[in-house]
């Protein structure tokens, strides 16, 4: 009796056992994740994303990217046109960045300086109208800053359910004046705003502050120098446009827009002081020659390394029609006087209207700047602007006003159109180091404590963090 008793009450606990192990299999099986989708399939689950490819790079994923977008925002069931853009992916945990050059995307892996500073994700935007990211037929009645700032919009809307963390937004030049009214209409988008040498032309016929500029940049002894070669080459105009001649005939160059080599010839000219300072260092003038004692070559020489004899050809003003077609309808462009040029100049600086296809109408809108820039000195927050003080272009800086909240305009000593964060004054660039990484939501204890200690959270990688100014045209932001 006790036997069978004790062989009951083992088959009894065998069972149970049994029982408790297969629910807890089951249990477990129930529990486990089930494999995450990878971020390419992701990405290409929003509705109108395609990939053009993947490039590989170590520690991120790169996708070259084409993105459906309204052409008229306001319309968008009047058509649509594929927008390129491209993703740098670290990882969903980490903030991200909303990069654009407002020019064409480069598509190779690129890291912009915030992007470095926090350590994230950075989605890279080409701006409409900017070729292959252009309508077809184009209506560039479009072709304005309201709707480039839907386009980053919608594609901040879109990747937002997957990078949930905070976002901030970047550029440099004209990518940062692009920055700068992507939160002005769309202030709840972003949770910061880095802007880098964004130029704010306020009123587009008073320039005086750019002529003011002009007459302190650097020293005298640079800028009499620069000066003498613009004034050698005009007065030396017939011997060096037979050399243009021969480089158009060798290159293929066509000057159907501007009008003719004369008037194309005298705007590189034209461009020479301006070009220098935008990209140069007091430190170069070492470099340009003595205008008096210099050769015909060397007149040439300098003029085309520093502000480049293919630059007004049709086929240099091709790329940037969308460029000039912003400046001449709202983002307004420079008119400088150089006075050290009376008598031999014939045409002076020459607007926007005579690099774009006389085909395509421009009509100039004059609120638009003032629009923005009111916005920014009265509701500013959060945003970060960066200039260089040897810049031409900060000669007409965004400003900020008493209500402003968190934001800040700092000037990088000696800097040119090249002009960041690392270029800053120590203690500017500690807070403002400090800043970006409040604002991502990624800034360490010891940072939130001292904004001594603030430093970028990803290594340097000199490939990723290089810039590509040959994306900018010459004399354009």
């Amino acid at each position: 009796m006790r036997k069978t008793l004790g062989w009951l009450l083992s088959l009894v606990v065998l069972i149970g056992t049994m029982g408790a192990a297969g629910s807890t299999a089951q249990a477990a099986t129930a529990a486990q994740p089930a494999a995450a989708t990878d971020i390419k399939d992701q990405i290409l689950g929003i509705p109108g994303m395609s990939l053009i490819e993947e490039k590989p790079y170590p520690g991120y994923r790169f996708f070259v990217l084409n993105y459906e977008q309204p052409v008229d925002h306001r319309q968008p069931w009047k058509g649509t046109f594929k927008q390129r853009l491209t993703l740098l992916h670290k990882d969903v945990s980490r903030p991200s960045v909303f990069f654009t050059s407002g020019y064409n995307v480069n598509t190779n892996p690129r890291r912009s300086e915030p992007t470095t500073i926090i350590d994230g994700n950075q989605v890279s935007m080409e701006y409409r109208f900017f070729t292959p990211s252009r309508p077809d037929p184009a209506n560039w009645s479009q072709l304005d800053i309201w709707q480039a700032a839907s386009d980053q919009h919608r594609i901040f809307t879109a990747l937002k359910k997957i990078y949930k963390k905070n976002w901030l937004a970047t550029g440099a030049s004209k990518g940062g004046m692009t920055a700068t009214y992507y939160e002005r209409f769309y202030p709840r988008d972003m949770d910061g705003v880095v802007a880098y040498v964004a130029p704010n032309d306020v009123v587009n016929n008073e320039d005086s502050a750019y002529d003011r500029f002009f007459a302190k940049v650097g020293t005298k002894e640079c800028r009499d120098k620069l000066n003498a070669v613009q004034r050698e080459a005009l007065v030396r105009r017939e011997p060096l446009e037979a050399k243009y001649a021969v480089a158009a005939a060798e290159n293929g160059w066509t000057f159907t827009t501007i009008g003719d080599l004369d008037k194309a010839y005298e705007a590189v000219v034209l461009d020479y002081a301006w070009a220098f300072w935008q990209y140069s260092l007091l430190a170069d003038c070492a470099s340009v020659p003595a205008a008096a004692t210099a050769s015909d070559q060397q007149i040439w020489d300098t003029i085309d390394t520093i502000s480049g004899f293919s630059a007004y050809a049709d086929q240099g003003l091709e790329t940037y029609a969308p460029y000039y077609y912003q400046a001449g309808t709202q983002l307004g462009s420079p008119d400088i006087k150089q006075p050290h040029l009376k008598g031999l100049s014939r045409y002076g600086y020459q607007p926007p209207r005579n690099f774009v296809p006389r085909d395509i109408p421009m009509t100039f809108q004059p609120g638009a700047m003032a629009d923005v820039d009111k916005w920014v000195r009265d509701n500013a927050h959060q945003m970060l602007f960066v200039y260089g003080q040897n810049d031409p272009w900060g000669a007409e800086p965004f400003r900020l006003g008493y209500g402003v909240r968190d934001s800040y305009v700092m000037i990088a000593p000696g800097a040119n159109h090249g002009a960041n964060v690392a270029k800053l004054m120590d203690g500017e660039k500690a807070l403002a180091t400090s800043k970006i990484l409040q604002w991502a939501g990624v800034a360490p204890a010891a940072a939130l404590a001292d904004a001594g200690k603030a430093a970028p959270l990803a290594a340097p990688d000199a490939q990723l963090d290089q810039r590509d100014p040959e994306r900018e045209p010459q004399l354009r932001p």
